[in-house]
């Protein structure tokens, strides 16, 4: 008698702990409104109030049959009874928490919602002002732009193979062929003046060679602050002695180690200027490679002036090749000559600044790009996409927004490198047909909304580092495809005020994008134009 007790005591706790009005408190958040879900709720109180009446007609059979029935099997019975119990709370839970996470309202634009901020889709802009802008920024300058590229490419082999010239073939670094990156050359360049950047390796003379330290070695004892970042060590070729030319050959009175300076060789002391390479150590040091670079460059510009009828001038003395090129009519056209080094076989460079500018790590690290990579992914979507695809003009409208922004309000933590990321990332993440020419505000809006989730969660990985979307036929290397992403916005994290900075330069760019884009489209108004956008760049 006491077991069939207990029992009916365990079968009237399942249905009290299973009841739906148990736990009122958690319920309160849900909506009174949520038919559907008061619905599901009673229906599953209808199936408890089925099963306790089942197992209370079981029990009463078993009451009956008391005397028949084995203390064993009683206790299997009361096994059971007390495992359904368990069954039923664990649903229970699950079910609740499912059911909130279910109807809690995501709002994926709703970013500083609290400072009332607009979103991505709270920016309305008009379809033809988008088609006009679109129209007069790639298809109008589309020959300008091959005109430059061409000339940039033609003035740049004759600039740097008179740097060959100028440099010793048995001391001197060897310089290689230059490679186009960025806007210019991968057609989404919208803003004046054009701006072409090229990198052109350097490496060491026999019998030397560099050895690289990325941040993602094994051994690496580079700082958490300079992901993505490597050390560049000068090391004999074939040998783990590490040393200089000058230190085991007679160079001759008139010979000059380009790594070390004579008084170096010598074995005096030297101030920090005399070397490439950073003081007291055998890694080079960007400053100074920059350095050589810029006397190299205008050594080599002296030497075939004569031929042009233009003036060149250094844009930035920071920056070892910023030249700013000047003709007669006024026209004007701006090079980035940035020297780097090839990161062994791979299409990977370690470069000495960036074009955007934005503040350099501090030597002897060496930030490491991926621009070759980028371009390629690029290309790889260009096959795929829909003629006449959109992705591009997304990236433009962004980017002119960004660059009249920052006219108005100054410079930011935001670049247009984090934007091309992010709209890599998006094409990474959606299907090809939805660039289709006709979604290009759908586009730009996930643009944006993107960027501005990224900028409340204070993070935008590197679209290649980390990355296992990226296609095979892009050819990243293994070791960078494997290794722990790198967050672009990691200075936002650290640095409040340049993140209060940002926001509020992208809130405003949000507000004022129509008037932008408006007040720099050409308007058709008695079959002239009204108004030049190349005249307002």
């Amino acid at each position: 008698m006491q077991g069939a007790i207990a029992r009916v005591c365990m079968v009237v706790a399942a249905a009290i702990l299973n009841h739906p009005s148990l736990f009122p408190q958690e319920n309160t958040t849900l909506p009174e409104q949520d038919e559907d879900l008061i619905a599901r709720m009673r229906e599953h109180e209808e199936r408890l109030e089925m099963e306790q009446a089942k197992l209370e007609k079981e029990l009463s059979q078993m009451d009956s049959k008391q005397e028949e029935t084995s203390s064993e099997e009683g206790y299997s019975w009361y096994f059971w009874s007390a495992l359904s119990f368990v069954i039923f709370l664990t649903i229970e839970m699950c079910r609740v928490d499912f059911t909130e996470a279910e109807i809690r309202p995501v709002e994926d634009e709703d970013v500083f919602s609290e400072t009332g901020s607009i979103t991505s889709r709270m920016m309305v802009l008009d379809k033809d002002i988008l088609s006009n802008f679109c129209d007069k920024c790639t298809y109008a300058a589309a020959h300008e732009k091959w005109r430059v590229r061409e000339f940039v490419e033609g003035f740049a082999d004759d600039l740097l193979e008179s740097l060959r010239s100028v440099c010793d073939r048995e001391v001197d670094m060897e310089v290689g062929d230059f490679v186009g990156i960025g806007s210019m050359f991968e057609s989404w360049k919208v803003c004046k003046p054009l701006m072409c950047d090229l990198i052109v390796p350097f490496s060491p003379p026999d019998p030397h060679s560099f050895q690289y330290h990325l941040w993602c070695s094994p051994s690496s004892n580079i700082p958490p602050d300079m992901q993505g970042c490597g050390k560049i060590k000068v090391t004999r070729f074939g040998e783990n002695e590490e040393g200089c030319l000058c230190g085991s050959a007679n160079l001759g009175e008139d010979m000059l180690c380009l790594l070390h300076s004579r008084n170096d060789a010598a074995g005096v002391s030297h101030s920090p200027d005399e070397l490439l390479c950073s003081k007291n150590t055998h890694f080079l040091a960007k400053d100074q490679v920059m350095r050589w670079f810029q006397i190299s460059v205008t050594k080599a510009w002296g030497r075939i002036s004569h031929k042009y009828d233009f003036e060149v001038t250094f844009r930035n003395l920071d920056a070892a090749g910023a030249l700013k090129i000047r003709f007669r009519s006024g026209k004007v056209i701006v090079m980035n000559i940035i020297p780097v080094v090839q990161l062994e076989d791979t299409d990977a460079y370690f470069v000495s600044h960036f074009p955007s500018g934005c503040d350099s790590c501090p030597d002897p690290y060496w930030p490491l790009s991926f621009a070759i990579y980028e371009r390629n992914l690029l290309k790889h979507f260009a096959k795929r996409l829909p003629q006449n695809s959109c992705h591009l003009h997304c990236l433009q409208i962004v980017t002119f927004l960004h660059r009249k922004q920052s006219g108005l309000t100054g410079k930011c933590a935001l670049t247009n490198y984090h934007l091309k990321t992010t709209l890599l990332h998006l094409l990474l993440s959606k299907k090809p047909s939805a660039w289709g020419a006709e979604s290009m505000e759908h586009r730009l809006q996930d643009v944006i909304g993107f960027l501005q989730r990224s900028l409340q969660e204070k993070r935008l990985n590197h679209v290649l580092i980390g990355n296992s979307k990226v296609p095979k036929e892009v050819r990243v290397p293994e070791m960078i495809r494997k290794v722990e992403p790198i967050n672009l916005f990691r200075s936002l994290v650290l640095q409040r005020e340049l993140y209060a900075a940002t926001v509020r330069h992208f809130q405003e760019m949000l507000r004022n994008a129509a008037v932008l884009l408006q007040e720099y489209t050409p308007h058709l108004s008695n079959g002239g134009l009204h108004h030049s956008l190349d005249e307002s760049l």
